[in-house]
């Protein structure tokens, strides 16, 4: 019995792929697309992580300038770091109140996200964000936003200390130690003049 290919001109031979070589392509595709999967998944992560981060950036700016404003009564917007504004307080604008209490209120809003919303919900800021403003002596305030990563990372330094241990997961979390917690400042100088 002769061979259909035997019985073919030597040109005009029949060649093929093989079914290892097309599976050994599929295999390697597979991997590749599990690959971007996996890079888009961290991109995903790094763009909330920097969208959080501008957000923080705003706000923190925005509270100096309100204090750098009223610049006589910065001793008033003093919160300390254990207890700071945002996710956890609450405010009602009053706007008899004096200025600093209602400015205190409506950076409480914006950290709660009231910038943006959608339907009822906030959604115009950060996981957990909490500002603190405190009196560093001599005419120098530390304005401070932290807000929840949303992974570990490393500890923000000792002298922050706004809502410091206020981002730490349940037990077993890769969240412990404040390796969650995100944090901007920037100090206000209010001078002297005589």
């Amino acid at each position: 019995m002769v061979s259909m290919q035997a019985s073919l001109p030597p040109g005009r031979r029949a060649h093929g792929t093989s079914l290892i070589e097309v599976l050994v392509t599929i295999v390697i595709l597979a991997f590749g697309m599990l690959g971007l999967v996996g890079l888009q998944s961290r991109l995903q992560l790094s763009e909330m992580e920097a969208y959080q981060r501008a957000q923080a950036l705003i706000l923190v700016d925005d509270m100096a300038q309100r204090i750098a404003a009223n610049r006589n009564f910065a001793a008033s917007y003093v919160t300390g770091a254990a207890s700071p504004l945002g996710t956890g307080s609450t405010c009602t604008l009053d706007t008899s109140a004096s200025r600093a209490v209602q400015d205190n209120c409506e950076w409480t809003q914006a950290l709660l996200g009231a910038a943006e919303m959608q339907g009822t919900s906030k959604v115009g800021a950060f996981l957990g964000g909490r500002g603190c403003v405190e009196n560093l002596g001599s005419g120098e305030y530390m304005v401070t936003i932290a807000w929840q990563g949303l992974g570990p990372l490393a500890t923000p330094p000792a002298s922050v200390a706004c809502a410091q241990g206020m981002y730490n997961g349940a037990s077993g979390s890769k969240c412990v130690n404040d390796l969650c917690r995100r944090t901007v400042t920037t100090i206000v100088r209010i001078a002297t003049l005589t």
